[in-house]
Formats: C-alpha cells, structure tokens, sequence
C-alpha cells in the first residue's frame, strides 16, 4: 500500500508542470487515478472481508460446547448453539440426497392440516442408511450436520465396495474410526469360519435331522460302553463318550424303576451364544439383539426382525437392553422409563445417539425460528369464540374451561389412548 502510494505521488509530482492546466495534462491525470484505483480495488475487497471475518469472530465464542455471541442485539443476548468444530465444514454428498418438497401444512385441498409450518430455508433429505443390512468393515471418512434431525450424522465408507453412506454419528465416534454390520451375515457361516480359525478341526455345520441322528447313535454308543465297563468292574467314566449336543430331557424319579434308562434328545445349536464373546463390540457397531450384551447402551433399534431401525434415534437418546436369548423376544428400556419388547433378529447399534446438548440450544430471535420452518403460534385466548374454546369472553378469560385444544381435546394431563400395545411391559411413568 505504502508502494503504491508513493508512485501515485510522484506522479502526481511529473504532471504538476507547465502543461498540468492543459487538456493533455489531466488527460493523464485521470488515467493514472482510474488505475490507481483499479490496483487499490482488490485491495480493499480483501480488507474489508479480512475486517468481517475478524469482527465475526471477536463477536462469537466458542468453547467447543457452545457457540455464544455478543449481545450486540437483543436477539443475540440469550442465543446459545451447539459446537460445530468437529463437522464438516461443506455440503453433503449429492448422491446421497433428496430434494425436500414442502407442503406449508396443506393437504391435496389446499386445508391445513398441521398448524404453524411454512416458509423457512431449502433444504435437502439426507438419505440415512438405519437398516444396515451390508456387512463388512466401514470407516468414517467425516461427521456431518443435519438439518432435518437433531443427531449429526456420519458419512462411512466401504473398505471393500467403496461405497458411500450415511449412518446416526453415535457420541465418541471420530472420523478414520471402523464400524461393522453383522444384520447381513450369516450366523451359522459365521460360527463355522470362526471355530476352523480357532483350530477346530473337523466341524461341520449339520441339519437338525442329522444332530438328532448322531446324538441318539452317540447316546446307544455311550450306554453300551458303560454296561461293559461295570461288568469289567472298571470305575472311570470316559467324558469323551457324551457329546454336548446331548441332554437330559427329565431326572429320574424316586418312584421309577431302577431299569429305567433317561431318555436323550440333542439341542439345537445355539450360534448367537457362541458368537457373542467374539465379534467386536465397539460403538457404532450394529448387530441383531440376540448378538448385543445385556445391559449394553444401544440406540437406533428396530420393531420388526430384520428391519430398519424406528426407536432411540434423536440427539442423545439411549436405551439398555435388559434381556435377550437367542429366539424369541427381547426387553429394553427406553430413555421414557417405558420396557417393552423386541424380536431378538431386530437390529440396535451400540452406542448413545450423538449431539447429547441439543437440549439446551436457545434460538434467541423469532427470525430464527421462521428459518427452520415454522409460523408463530397464536394463543387460544386472543381468538374469537368460533375459532378456539378458550376465545371470546371479555378480558383474559378462557370461560372457565380447562386448557384443551382447538377441537376440543384436553390439552394436560387427560388421556388421549384408547388402548396400549401389548409388546409394552411397562408404561412410562406419568403423572
């Protein structure tokens, strides 16, 4: 700058001759000054935006919690938002979203439906993969805002298929981590490819015709050689004779006779059991219940065997899961203190959900507001009679009603089911 200047001047200085009144003088007065000015423009853009991006963050801080602003206005006084250091800083993959399409809270008639939505920011679906039905390694390549949900979100990549996706961010996950599916194996593959790693030599995966089979030949097997061995007078029992597949259906009775031999049936194979010390156990992990320990913290679980995940997937949500076999139904419980039940083959995904301080956001501005979608709210008792049961009236007055809702409904504390599910063991606590 102070180069420049110093040129200009001594310009200035050559033009200030006989001839500087003349015609041809500031003819060329002037051209120097338009490119002066053309050399200063850039020069001052960059300035001023160095001077904006300065003063932005002189008025912001951000502890790696919270992001607060000086309260410059009285919006921003009380304005609090979560940290974003961690996140992406750009857009999301294009691929891997959808244009959304807003209704404004209208139906196909042009009614409303749903009150106080409208307006608000462009905004694209991110299409999140909850069902995790491919197997295989995945690492996290970054973590991701989301404006259509609470929780970040995770973009992973196959480390065998390349391919992209998006997956809840559970909290603690950091990007070049390595999360893995098992809602796509097969566990019988599973447990054999393990038990021949381990030196197994010999096992082989049979029908249950043919376990049966074997452990009724191997249960005559061991009763012959025990009949022979007393009649030798021989002690020592051999434990390689009875297999593990076989068990005893019922204790003999004080009553039955002596001659009364146990009856034996062999056990199905129980491959979740065997799988379940393992396969890794780290967060972000997902697996079918019957494969999770109990009292893990999960989060994004399913209803149906072998569906996508539908509870536990806002910002800090988690579940525990209390008991699981390896048929039939599993039990949780949710955040709400509810238990219920699940089919075992259902997924869950180790972890708490991500952006646990999402509860204590303050938007401070009603601009803010109007941004993420969403009209004011009028107050029941400043509309006419015809439009709300708490309008009319002279006053405050709501004409002495209990607080209810536009159609009439109780709007606190009345009760609004007509019947629970019967998967719910217990409700959550209400008061």
């Amino acid at each position: 700058m102070l180069a420049i200047r110093r040129v200009l001047a001594q310009q200035a200085a050559r033009l200030a001759s006989p001839i500087g009144g003349t015609r041809a003088g500031s003819s060329l007065l002037v051209s120097a000054g338009a490119a002066a000015q053309r050399t200063l423009m850039p020069a001052r853009q960059m300035s001023s935006s160095s001077s904006s991006v300065s003063s932005s963050r002189r008025n912001t801080k951000d502890d790696g919690q919270f992001k607060t602003w000086k309260p410059l206005a009285p919006t921003l006084r009380h304005r609090r938002m979560v940290s974003r250091k961690d996140l992406h800083k750009g857009g999301p993959i294009r691929e891997l979203t959808v244009a959304k399409r807003r209704t404004g809270g209208r139906n196909s008639s042009g009614h409303i439906t749903c009150r106080h939505r409208g307006g608000g920011a462009k905004r694209r679906i991110r299409l999140v993969d909850f069902k995790r039905s491919e197997p295989g390694p995945q690492q996290v390549v970054r973590l991701e805002y989301d404006p259509g949900r609470s929780a970040h979100i995770a973009l992973i990549k196959h480390m065998e298929t390349a391919k992209l996706s998006y997956i809840l961010a559970p909290a603690g996950l950091k990007p070049g981590a390595v999360v893995q599916s098992y809602m796509g194996v097969d566990l019988k593959e599973l447990v054999k490819a393990r038990r021949l790693g381990e030196g197994e030599d010999g096992f082989e995966l049979e029908t249950e015709g043919e376990s049966e089979a074997a452990a009724t030949a191997t249960g005559e097997a061991a009763a012959e050689t025990a009949s022979e061995e007393t009649a030798a007078g021989e002690t020592v029992v051999k434990e390689a004779a009875v297999e593990e597949t076989v068990v005893l259906e019922a204790e003999p009775s004080l009553d039955a006779s002596p001659t009364r031999q146990p009856t034996k049936r062999a056990a199905e194979p129980d491959f979740a059991s065997d799988l379940v010390g393992k396969i890794s156990m780290e967060v972000g992990n997902c697996m079918p219940l019957k494969l999770v320990p109990m009292g893990a913290t999960i989060h994004n679980i399913g209803l149906h065997p072998f569906g996508r995940g539908q509870l536990v997937r806002s910002a800090g949500a988690s579940a525990q899961l209390l008991y699981t076999a390896s048929s039939g139904l599993a039990q949780i419980r949710l955040t709400s203190g509810e238990v219920r039940r699940i089919p075992v083959d259902a997924c869950a995904t180790l972890g708490q959900v991500s952006n646990g301080d999402h509860k204590h956001e303050k938007l401070g501005s009603a601009g803010a507001k109007r941004r993420r979608g969403w009209r004011p709210t009028v107050r029941g008792t400043a509309m006419n009679t015809h439009d709300h049961p708490h309008g009319g009236g002279r006053g405050k007055s709501k004409g002495n009603k209990h607080p209810r809702s536009p159609w009439g409904k109780l709007a606190k504390g009345g009760k609004t089911r007509s019947r629970t599910s019967s998967m719910v063991i217990k409700g959550r606590p209400r008061r």
